[in-house]
């Protein structure tokens, strides 16, 4: 589904063919899919590409890598396995020079530990790195480097062309792009009226938040909310701090469990893609209704156990420190310096208890950021939008523009990672399809054909 615009994606040296802004797993993918694709045409061929990470060094999700903590998704949803099977960047090729290969298969698990896979995603970062250096790569990374804003550069033929506006240390330069690759990541979900302080955290810094406690003794935490996320921060507080009360607010009457049986995940699989998009809106709400409970404030059935267990057998022994305040909502938290003071209300009577704590923990997920924040020169307001408001993302990722206020079109490639469930639907902000989603973009950038799961050239 190739724009006729990028048709052809070799460039001058002045202008690249692709910017991708951010560098996490998402654009990783797209970096190794155009690596791949770059060894497989002439040199002059080769797509053009720079990828601006604001963090001095890769890294995903860091103040949540748990010790113990699993990932949710089979390592064959790794970054290039779904696109293509013999690729060097797999998660097996990963375990195969770390020398662990034998051992994962002896470890019997298809889901390895979130430290694990962050291991890999650091290793396939480094990887893409090693190659860029590499003459001719024409695929390159800046870390360290923040994206100011991205304007449109006006032609005989309308905006073929943005200048990406890019800041270094004090150095402030331009790149100039025919395409532009938005994955801007996730922004932590507060409450209204909630800000993040000392003593109140997202879950997102947990473990930088507690390794500021090493030497102290906590008493008692707080941790809002009923997924994964607030699960293993409940499960992480109690253990690592084991004088602590812990408690758990949350509306619910428990914790639910995920729904990660064979056919639910089928939501997942790279051919639901296509499905959703082509639904009516009415489906596709119908569809992220009924699959919610495979991703969305749900935890893995395991956890649940092993904390209701633990929960039992300290109200047996009568010491009981991990305490479950269900069916409740945080009223009002106030900090205070020393200690932040939790108004917990009760949605049954509305009676409420005042509980002091070190720490109040909110583990009340992430949304996507705004991808259009940093179009400037009237390229927000061309961007195309549904009947309901809402972006209007191509099949391939492309973002829908219109022209300018003074009539100029806009042609330029903008292409969406993440904010797509709408059109795309759930695995858009989750690692399950990167591999098939990175080929599809690519296939887009070079108007190749969309690839299939036939085994292409490794890279090495």
């Amino acid at each position: 589904m190739a724009n006729p615009a990028n048709a052809n994606p070799h460039s001058t040296p002045e202008v690249l063919d692709v910017v991708g802004v951010g560098f996490g797993p998402s654009n990783l993918g797209i970096a190794i899919a155009l690596l791949e694709h770059n060894a497989t045409v002439p040199a002059d061929a080769r797509v053009s590409a720079r990828f601006v990470e604001r963090q001095e060094r890769f890294g995903w999700h860091r103040g949540m890598l748990l010790e113990d903590a699993t990932m949710q998704v089979s390592h064959l949803k790794d970054l290039v396995t779904l696109r293509n099977p013999t690729s060097g960047f797999s998660f097996l090729s990963y375990l195969h020079d770390r020398d662990r290969l034998a051992d994962f298969i002896n470890y019997g698990s298809s889901f390895p530990t979130r430290r694990e896979f962050h291991d890999y995603l650091e290793w396939a970062a480094a990887r893409v790195g090693e190659i860029s250096a590499a003459a001719g790569s024409a695929v390159t990374v800046d870390y360290g480097s923040e994206v100011l804003e991205i304007e449109p550069v006006r032609g005989g033929n309308g905006v073929e062309l943005v200048d990406v506006v890019v800041r270094t240390g004090d150095r402030v330069e331009r790149l100039r792009a025919r395409n532009v690759v938005l994955a801007c990541g996730l922004t932590p979900v507060l409450p209204r009226g909630i800000t993040m302080g000392g003593r109140v955290w997202h879950n997102r810094d947990l473990l930088f938040r507690t390794r500021e406690l090493a030497g102290t003794e906590p008493t008692r935490f707080a941790v809002v909310g009923a997924g994964q996320s607030a699960a293993e921060t409940v499960e992480h507080l109690h253990r690592t701090f084991p004088t602590a009360e812990v408690h758990a607010v949350f509306a619910r009457y428990g914790y639910s469990p995920a729904d990660d049986t064979s056919f639910a995940n089928r939501i997942f699989d790279p051919a639901a893609v296509d499905d959703f998009y082509t639904a009516p809106d009415e489906v596709k709400d119908r569809i992220l209704g009924y699959h919610a409970n495979t991703n969305y404030s749900v935890v893995d059935p395991e956890l649940i156990e092993g904390l209701y267990r633990t929960h039992y057998h300290e109200r047996v022994a009568g010491t009981e420190r991990l305490r479950f305040r269900n069916v409740s909502r945080v009223a009002d938290v106030v900090d205070v310096g020393d200690r932040v003071e939790l108004a917990v209300e009760s949605l049954i009577d509305g009676s409420r208890e005042v509980i002091t704590a070190d720490a109040v923990v909110y583990a009340t997920g992430y949304r996507p950021a705004d991808p259009l924040w940093l179009l400037s020169g009237g390229l927000d307001e061309a961007c195309a939008r549904d009947a309901r408001g809402r972006l209007d993302v191509h099949r391939d990722y492309r973002l829908g523009t219109t022209a300018l206020a003074d009539g100029t079109a806009v042609r330029a490639g903008f292409y969406l990672q993440g904010p797509t469930e709408h059109t795309h639907g759930i695995t858009s902000t989750l690692l399950s399809n990167i591999a098939v989603r990175s080929g599809e973009v690519v296939a887009s950038l070079t108007g190749a054909p969309v690839p299939s799961t036939a085994p292409t050239p490794v890279v090495v």
